[in-house]
C-alpha cells in the first residue's frame, strides 16, 4: 500500500478514536480500513452495558465498508494504547478480517504517539483460522 494511503488511514483511525464510546472500560479504540481503489472506512468501538452486545472498531470500521457495497478490504490500522503501545485485534476481530481477506494487512498503530509500532497480516495474527474451506486439525 502507498505510504500516502497508509499515512490518510492512520490519520483517520486515530481522528475518529475520539468519538468512541467506552464509559466503562474508557479503553479507545479508532479504526480504518482501506480497499483496494484507496477508499477508507472508519470504526469506533462502542461498549453496552450488556458487555457481549459492545462492538470493536475493526469490525465497525468492516462493516461501513461492507455496508457500502465494499468487500474489498486490503488492509486495517487500529488506532489505540495500552500501557503506552499499540495493541493487536481481538479474537473475534481477526476471525471477522480473516473471513474477508486472510492476506489483509494489519497496521498498529500507538494512540498516544501516532506512531505505527506493527505491521503484519491477518493470517500471522491467527495462523489456523476457522473456515469452511480449510479442513481444521
Amino acid at each position: 500500500m502507498r505510504k500516502e494511503l497508509v499515512k490518510k488511514a492512520v490519520a483517520a483511525a486515530l481522528r475518529v478514536r475520539r468519538y468512541a464510546r467506552a464509559p466503562y472500560s474508557g479503553f479507545m479504540v479508532g479504526a480504518a480500513v482501506v480497499t483496494k481503489g484507496g477508499r477508507i472506512f472508519t470504526g469506533v468501538n462502542v461498549e453496552n452495558s450488556s458487555f457481549g452486545a459492545t462492538v470493536c472498531a475493526e469490525r465497525v470500521a468492516l462493516f461501513s465498508a461492507i455496508t457500502a457495497g465494499r468487500d474489498d478490504v486490503v488492509a486495517v490500522v487500529v488506532a489505540a494504547a495500552l500501557d503506552g503501545h499499540a495493541v493487536s485485534p481481538c479474537g473475534i476481530c481477526r476471525q471477522t478480517l480473516a473471513d474477508l481477506n486472510p492476506e489483509m494487512q494489519v497496521i498498529l498503530v500507538n494512540a498516544e504517539t501516532g506512531e505505527i509500532e506493527k505491521e503484519t497480516t491477518v493470517a500471522a495474527l491467527l495462523p489456523d483460522r476457522f473456515s469452511f474451506d480449510i479442513p481444521n486439525p
